[in-house]
This record gives structure tokens, C-alpha cells and sequence, in this order.
């Protein structure tokens, strides 16, 4: 079982939950699960092809997942995997 931390921003499409628990092996199998039971979550997590967006970072523990094996990444019973979105916003400031 690993558990996935929810962000604040991604609460509200994960029935307002902190974290969530999925059974899986590795990491695309754990993200479709999660998925599956919050559909909602699919939109932020996942391009039309249904892989995992380029611009969601995913930690397993404090590594980002594409940096061990991608979505083959196994996933260990007590695996912890935060789920980071992207944040786009600033300004165009006059820097010196």
C-alpha cells in the first residue's frame, strides 16, 4: 500500500482528503488507481493519453519518480509519494 500526500490545491478533487491510501506495485498502477476511486484527480494528474503530465512533479519519499524508473517505479508497502502541482504565475518586473 502507498499513500499519497494531496496538496492542498488537489484536496477538493480528492473528497477533501489529505492523503490517500492505493494498493499497487508501481507508480502508474498506484496513479490510475488513485484515479480511478477520485476521477476528478484525472484532469490535474494525467494528459488525454492518459500518462502522468510533465509539469506534476511526484516524489517517492524525497525523489522525484522520473529520476528512479519513471512510472515503472516500484512502490514499496509503505511507500509515501507527494504529489507537488505546478504553480505558474508573477510579473513582468522592470529588474535592473
Amino acid at each position: 500500500m502507498a499513500t499519497f500526500l494531496i496538496p492542498t490545491p488537489l484536496r477538493k478533487f480528492a473528497g477533501n482528503q489529505s492523503s490517500v491510501t492505493v494498493s499497487a506495485e508501481r507508480m502508474d498502477q498506484a496513479i490510475h488507481t488513485l484515479v480511478a476511486q477520485h476521477p476528478d484527480l484525472g484532469r490535474h494528474l494525467l494528459d488525454p493519453e492518459r500518462n502522468i503530465r510533465s509539469f506534476v512533479r511526484i516524489y517517492v519519499g524525497d525523489t522525484d519518480f522520473r529520476e528512479l524508473q519513471g512510472e515503472q517505479t516500484p512502490l514499496a508497502d509503505h511507500s509515501v509519494v507527494s504529489i507537488i502541482p505546478a504553480i505558474a504565475g508573477g510579473c513582468e518586473c522592470n529588474l535592473p
